[in-house]
């Protein structure tokens, strides 16, 4: 069996409407302009194209800027230090640490990430969070020049390790990308928040084959 994990809002603490709400505190006054905000700055494709490593940071400073008036020292500090700024959540890096004892007893079992995530901010999560040493591989999608939900970067992981779509299971917290890895045979799994993580992988491990 095969557990294939997303990041953010999964094993990292990812709350775009509140960090903006934090960046942009005289700017923003309410949930709904938080939630808004956050909305046209990281579902944009801008910042997609950031996410697959086809533009630098600055880039899409400085699009974001200009493109929702913003200031660009602001817009800077809202993007740049999010790879230094993410935190796991322990209570979902405890589920990692824990499938990876149970690897020991299950030669079956193997650990995976596919996650949207810029270079740098993968390279900077590397290096502070020894915990990404217990996968048994991973792809970051600034890496590979692809981002979820296109089918050809949990393609180029199935490939890259060999992964049966059936015995493959995947979780997420964005439902197209569950969606995505649904439509290619995998067993996928929507987290509507974070908190849902351990339990989930309590019922996949008592019925991996339902």
């Amino acid at each position: 069996m095969n557990l294939v994990f997303d990041f953010g809002a999964v094993l990292f603490d990812w709350r775009p409407a509140a960090r903006v709400a934090a960046r942009f505190a005289g700017l923003v006054r309410s949930d709904e302009q938080a939630r808004d905000l956050a909305q046209a700055i990281f579902a944009h494709p801008d910042w997609h194209a950031f996410d697959c490593g086809l533009v630098e940071l600055e880039q899409v400073v400085e699009r974001t800027a200009v493109r929702l008036a913003l200031a660009r020292d602001q817009v800077h500090r809202l993007l740049a230090p999010i790879g230094e700024e993410l935190q796991p959540i322990a209570a979902n890096v405890e589920q990692v640490h824990r499938l990876a004892c149970l690897r020991e007893q299950r030669a079956d079992l193997r650990l995976f990430f596919l996650s949207n995530m810029p270079e740098p901010f993968a390279r900077s999560i590397e290096q502070r969070h020894d915990f990404l040493r217990l996968f048994d591989g991973g792809v970051f999608s600034g890496d590979v020049k692809l981002g979820k939900p296109d089918p050809a970067i949990y393609t180029l992981l199935a490939d890259r390790h060999g992964l049966d779509a059936k015995r493959t299971w995947f979780v997420d917290d964005n439902r197209a990308n569950v969606e995505a890895a649904s439509a290619l045979g995998w067993q996928a799994l929507h987290l509507p928040a974070p908190e849902h993580l351990p339990p989930a992988i309590d019922a996949v491990l008592a019925h991996p084959d339902r």
